[in-house]
């Protein structure tokens, strides 16, 4: 098969699209034909290896995973043993580290959403859990509640909005002047332009911050709280050494003195959370925001694209219009 593969740390143009083997199928596990998957941040953090401090897990001096990617959607080629969920045929998606590729093999694969077509079903997997389970989970989101998304416009915040729109709360999104609009049309109850607002100094106080933008010291998240409010951490602040472990020391820490919470937090894979969202999206309470297809050979551009914050919505990449 094919993927794009690398074998150092470096810009996307260390990726280079290789004849590898095909992945091995266990008994818990699907194979699956890819026929679209996305770029998420974590894609570009990787493939820098920074902040540096990711490279004790990923490989000090050069990576230890050559190839990329996590969302898939995709046809069942085939199932382990132990699979009764799925069977061969069935049209797939889910979340499993090597996407960037023609074929991969994860236990984290379900039925797609029926109204969704492989394109928009592989912008879902990554982006779509971490915004539910930040938001129901870490922060607890309830009906009645104000919530505010900052970086409401890329792939995780415009998902962040029609959940916690689904989940019954009134929802104030930030974002920047050309996706205005297009959060909006997602159910936003009210839309603030950063560049010429700030939402912690409005006078508005929200039960929920739902931080993605990364871009607003703790204070300042606080600031924008009720006495009882919750923001939950999503972005990693800016750095090249240690990335997000101060700003994840200083809210445990400044945590334990005040009612306000700061919560960091990492998504972690679920079949069960992919199954949700699939009921999400076949409910129409949730739409995935595609902003661009990729052909299979620009994974570089792709990841380019969204590393420069120029994406609004999800990037996708498409192996339907994989060439030769």
């Amino acid at each position: 098969m094919r993927a794009f593969a690398r074998d150092r740390y470096g810009s996307p143009d260390v990726l280079e699209l290789q004849e590898v083997a095909r992945p091995e199928l266990t008994d818990e596990g699907v194979l699956v034909r890819v026929h679209a998957t996305s770029v998420n941040a974590y894609d570009w953090h990787m493939l820098r290896g920074k902040p540096y401090i990711a490279r004790l897990d990923e490989g000090v001096r050069r990576p230890k995973s050559s190839i990329l990617g996590l969302d898939v959607a995709g046809i069942v080629e085939a199932v382990g043993a132990a699979v009764t969920h799925v069977q061969p045929g069935d049209r797939v998606f889910g979340s499993r580290s090597g996407a960037f590729a023609e074929y991969v093999s994860g236990r984290s694969m379900v039925s797609m959403p029926a109204n969704l077509t492989f394109e928009q079903a592989a912008a879902v997997p990554v982006a779509g859990q971490t915004a539910l389970q930040g938001l129901r989970d870490r922060a607890g989101v309830k009906a009645g509640q104000r919530v505010l998304i900052n970086g409401a416009g890329g792939g995780v915040g415009t998902f962040a909005v029609q959940i916690a729109k689904a989940y019954g709360a009134e929802v104030t999104a930030v974002t920047g002047p050309r996706r205005v609009d297009m959060v909006r049309s997602i159910g936003a109850d009210r839309v603030i332009d950063y560049t010429t607002d700030d939402f912690t100094r409005d006078g508005q106080r929200y039960d929920v911050v739902f931080d993605v933008g990364g871009n607003r010291p703790l204070s300042h998240l606080r600031r924008a709280l009720t006495p009882d409010g919750t923001a939950i951490l999503v972005a990693p602040a800016a750095g090249q050494w240690i990335g997000p472990i101060a700003r994840v020391i200083g809210a445990v820490v400044t945590s334990r003195f005040r009612r306000q919470k700061v919560r960091p937090f990492l998504s972690s894979v679920s079949r069960d959370d992919l199954l949700v969202l699939k009921d999400l999206v076949e409910s129409g309470k949730v739409t995935p925001v595609v902003d661009r297809v990729y052909p299979f050979e620009e994974v570089p551009e792709a990841i380019r694209h969204v590393e420069g914050g120029h994406a609004a919505g999800k990037v996708v990449i498409s192996l339907d219009r994989l060439e030769g």
